[in-house]
């Protein structure tokens, strides 16, 4: 469904890689779907690149095009159109960013991800292990191309020259700052409102900066303790 199918058409792709060649009669008497909705939903496949229509004398059948060519051939033409996009948009009005409610854990996600991506000089970012761990595509890169990367979460972990301060638990609450321009910070995960507020506002940012700031002199300090 993700790569453009509805749900009935993934229920029949998915009847036709279990029994390879198949009629839109087939097709309805093993999904349960109506005969005529089973051949329109062929057809639609075949159009979307996800089925082939074999002639057999007078019977049409189908079978499915391989799933990794399907998907390959999707993601291909996507990128194409990416690319016609990327020439053809119009010119982007400026305006000063506000601040933005992002929700879904699914949203949030993308966000970090893509704040990440476009990293120029450094980054801090506040979480636990847990959700760490779905950054490190992202981290990885920055780290090797020596920009600076803070982490501060709840248990050990290394990544490679970032520096990492352990603190307290951070349960659900996520933040990050990224070149000192652009905060991303509230709830994400399960069990939470998964709610981020999103904001390019200086002042904003310079808070959110000051208080992580002082979290790590803390815990810098604490460190010292310890080791003494």
């Amino acid at each position: 469904m993700e790569f453009g199918l509805t749900r009935q058409e993934a229920n029949i792709y998915q009847c036709m890689i279990t029994e390879g060649k198949v009629t839109g009669y087939e097709v309805a008497k093993q999904t349960g779907i109506s005969r005529s909705n089973a051949y329109n939903s062929l057809a639609n496949m075949t159009e979307k690149g996800a089925a082939y229509l074999v002639e057999e004398g007078n019977t049409r059948k189908y079978v499915p095009v391989p799933l990794d060519e399907f998907c390959k051939n999707r993601i291909r033409r996507l990128e194409e159109t990416k690319k016609w996009l990327s020439a053809h948009v119009p010119s982007e009005k400026t305006y000063v960013e506000g601040y933005i409610t992002i929700e879904g854990a699914n949203h949030i996600l993308d966000k970090m991800r893509n704040l990440l991506d476009k990293v120029e000089r450094r980054v801090y970012i506040s979480c636990t292990r847990n959700y760490l761990l779905l950054l490190i595509r992202e981290l990885e890169p920055l780290i090797a191309a020596k920009k600076k990367v803070v982490i501060i979460t709840d248990q050990p972990v290394t990544f490679g020259t970032a520096k990492v301060y352990v603190g307290e638990s951070r349960g659900m609450q996520i933040g990050l700052i990224a070149d000192s321009r652009y905060v991303l910070t509230g709830e994400y995960g399960e069990g939470s409102m998964n709610t981020c507020l999103y904001s390019g506002q200086k002042n904003f940012v310079e808070l959110y900066k000051s208080a992580l700031s002082n979290e790590i002199k803390l815990l810098t300090m604490r460190e010292e303790n310890q080791r003494q």
